[in-house]
């Protein structure tokens, strides 16, 4: 199949999200998804970038809004990855979101959008399974190998 000459040239609108995780006494991850409001999917919190915050500090922000998360958030993206975001008149923009790590401290019993989704801690196999994005994926993926040093 083929993609039109639109469907190629258009810009990505820019998000930003957060991985969740925590890293269990014996060294290996444990990784918190959520799910989407609409499609009820399992995602990481994400949102649109926030006027006066920096990019790692929205994601923190939205990991609060959506899950209720405190902890301490990476400052250098963990990659990016694509997805069809689809809005309320139907119409689907194309996305693209930088993905910073969050190492989580506590859960709050009560935040913004509790009500509006469902939260689960997996392995990281399990949230790489999870997700719909292979971008995201492959994030997951990566970040959480034994021998990787990206979230520390």
């Amino acid at each position: 199949m083929n993609a039109t000459p639109a469907e190629t040239d258009r810009e990505p609108r820019r998000q930003v999200g957060a991985l969740p995780y925590r890293r269990m006494r014996d060294g290996t991850y444990t990784i918190l998804l959520i799910t989407s409001r609409e499609s009820r999917r399992w995602v990481i919190p994400k949102g649109w970038p926030m006027k006066g915050r920096k990019p790692f500090d929205a994601a923190a922000r939205e990991a609060y809004e959506e899950a209720g998360l405190l902890g301490t958030i990476g400052k250098r993206p963990l990659g990016f990855y694509l997805y069809e975001k689809r809005l309320k008149s139907r119409d689907a923009v194309l996305c693209q979101v930088k993905v910073y790590p969050l190492e989580v401290r506590k859960q709050l019993k009560t935040w913004p959008e509790k009500d509006e989704r469902e939260d689960r801690w997996f392995s990281p196999a399990e949230a790489a399974d999870a997700v719909a994005e292979p971008g995201l994926a492959a994030i997951i993926r990566s970040a959480c190998k034994r021998d990787a040093d990206v979230l520390r």
